[in-house]
């Protein structure tokens, strides 16, 4: 028998396990699979509208304060930076719960409501997805550095998956019962982020050669469950799923999202049997075979000691209030405020407001969209998912192939999201003039756009900014979405929707009755409203176009260097310590080694 399979302690190897980085990031995903629920808006939002009598504008208010909370985080990041990521999922937790409860109570007329308090619940329980994407995916990048591209889509990924995810599970549960969905929206949640809380939380890696291959065999895992996912929507397109159809779906998907706990245990053994080889005895000197990184090493006793630089005495802290313009160089940790008064920043959150707030505009609207080009029901669901499905692809694509592009051939993330945006005006089009079946391909561009945007721009913000302040400075360039939302979504679509859908009930003669609701039917409803966002998004591919000019010289340069090179001294200083000032492990420098002795 191997004799380090013999020495196996199931006991200490488990708490390793669950102590470890790997296993933090498959609690992670599925912290994230559930943080994007308020994207199933469209879902549940019909039943709001006609239980409460609401009209579409107040509808599309009670949407907009829904996205106030989805993405106003600035609170969530201001408590981490003093708080540990457990208090924030918990947060979170408990946040989620109260606000999908509440509406469950008000829809399921359990007791009275007013709008004011609809959109008061739904932007409490929308605003713990901050807590989420705060706890979890800014902890993760802190300890990802150098791979946070991979992380962001990865991370983000999952959350695009959310929607696909719950519909699932809630049809296997409740049935078709749409109350009962935000029910389950306010409890699933909150019970996954209790589970671990104790698991998130800032540490220490070890970075080690294969990392990038076993990022890569989440995502295929995470494009396994996609797959998935997506031949179940077409299959229940096509046939009339019950129970017992959605229950063996739902337990499929949550085999796969189970499923990465294999390759984190997989990869945890192949760490503990490389700690815990015997080290090997040659001429006198012991070595640990399989070590990383210690060939053509002088043993540490023959360097010759640096020594420690100390700040003068004399050097006085120049007041925060002195250096707001003086910021450092791109890619140093800027302090909040240098960063939010910067030109950089503002022309980043102008592009995230017009792509983002079209983009969203388009997904809270699917629903009255569909219905208003008289598409059935059954395929009004079928665009909320591909919504999400494509949101998924959006956000991992965004997040690996940025990242392959920078690294490789030094490719500006900001070029990408222009190019985003500009693709993002193609699903616009496709909604004001409504070709045939053109609403299926604008739900696929829609979903992906919208998912491209996230990892695209919290990549530059942690890469331009630094990641000392990352978790605020995160929170703040989300806000740029609610502001493009308003703006398009309440003050554009909402009000000339509402606007033709009055000018039709007049013209057949009859007058609306108090609480009635307002239905627009044909492609008029929705033409003008996505003409318009057309142009808002082809305004931001050009601010964005700015920035990518602005940026150029700091992405041609290396701006994972310094990560590098405070990993490696790091490491030196580790060895120098366990060696006791004597020699590094490696077979390679043992007669070297001799032979400095000898002389």
């Amino acid at each position: 028998m191997d004799p380090i399979s013999a020495g196996f302690n199931t006991k200490s190897f488990t708490l390793k396990l669950i102590k470890g980085p790997w296993f933090m990031m498959f609690a992670s995903f599925l912290i994230m699979s559930m943080a994007g629920i308020p994207y199933m808006f469209g879902l549940y939002s019909g039943t709001i509208k006609s239980v409460l009598g609401y009209d579409q504008t107040t509808l599309n208010f009670i949407s907009f304060f829904k996205d106030v909370g989805t993405t106003v985080g600035v609170l969530a990041g201001l408590i981490n930076e003093v708080t540990p990521p457990w208090s924030i999922l918990a947060m979170g937790a408990l946040l989620n719960f109260f606000g999908y409860f509440m509406i469950w109570l008000s829809v399921s007329e359990k007791i009275p409501t007013h709008v004011w308090l609809m959109c008061l619940y739904i932007c409490v329980g929308a605003n713990a997805t901050t807590f989420a994407n705060t706890g979890a995916l800014v902890t993760c990048v802190k300890n990802y550095p150098q791979r946070r591209g991979v992380v962001i889509g990865i991370l983000k990924g999952y959350m695009g998956l959310s929607g696909a995810i719950v519909t699932q599970l809630y049809h296997a549960i409740y049935g078709k019962d749409e109350k009962s969905l935000i029910l389950l929206l306010g409890w699933l949640p909150a019970v996954i982020s209790f589970i671990f809380l104790p698991t998130v939380r800032r540490m220490k890696v070890e970075h080690e050669e294969d990392e990038l291959r076993v990022f890569y065999r989440f995502l295929y895992i995470s494009l396994g469950l996609a797959g998935f996912l997506m031949l179940m929507i077409i299959l229940q397109q096509k046939f009339s799923f019950g129970r017992g159809e959605y229950g063996g779906s739902a337990a499929v998907v949550t085999f796969l999202l189970l499923l990465p706990i294999a390759v984190v245990v997989a990869q945890e053994f192949k760490a503990w049997r490389r700690l815990n080889k015997p080290p090997v005895v040659e001429n006198g000197l012991s070595y640990t075979p399989g070590t990383p990184a210690l060939k053509n090493t002088t043993p540490m006793a023959l360097l010759p000691k640096k020594p420690k630089e100390t700040e003068p005495e004399s050097s006085t802290k120049i007041q925060w209030w002195k250096n707001v313009f003086s910021p450092p160089e791109r890619g140093e940790d800027w302090t909040i405020l240098q960063a939010l008064f910067s030109v950089d920043m503002f022309l980043l959150f102008l592009a995230t407001a017009c792509g983002v707030g079209g983009t969203l505009t388009a997904i809270d609207n699917l629903g009255q969209i569909g219905q208003s080009q008289d598409y059935p029901k059954k395929s009004i669901s079928t665009f909320v998912s591909l919504v999400s499905i494509w949101n998924y692809l959006g956000r991992v694509m965004a997040g690996f192939l940025s990242e392959h592009l920078l690294i490789k051939y030094r490719f500006p993330r900001t070029s990408m999201l222009t190019i985003v945006l500009l693709l993002s005006c193609i699903a616009h089009l496709l909604i004001a003039f409504n070709p045939s079946g053109g609403l299926y391909i604008a739900s696929v561009l829609t979903g992906f756009c919208y998912g491209a945007q996230w990892p695209l721009l919290f990549a530059i913000v942690s890469e331009v900014f630094g990641l000392k302040y990352y978790a605020t400075l995160y929170n703040f360039g989300s806000v740029a979405s609610p502001v493009g939302l308003y703006l398009l979504n309440v003050n554009v679509a909402g009000y000339l929707y509402d606007k033709e859908a009055k000018k039709q009930l007049a013209a057949t003669g009859r007058i609306r009755k108090t609480g009635e609701e307002l239905i627009c039917n044909g492609t008029v409803c929705f033409k003008l409203s996505f003409v318009i966002i057309t142009a808002v998004s082809l305004f931001g591919a050009l601010v964005s176009l700015v920035l990518v000019m602005r940026t150029r010289k700091f992405y041609k340069s290396d701006i994972y260097r310094r990560f590098r090179e405070a990993e490696e001294a790091e490491k030196a200083e580790k060895a120098e310590k366990e060696d006791g000032g004597g020699f590094i492990n490696g077979g390679d420098i043992v007669e070297d080694s001799k032979q400095g002795i000898r002389q």
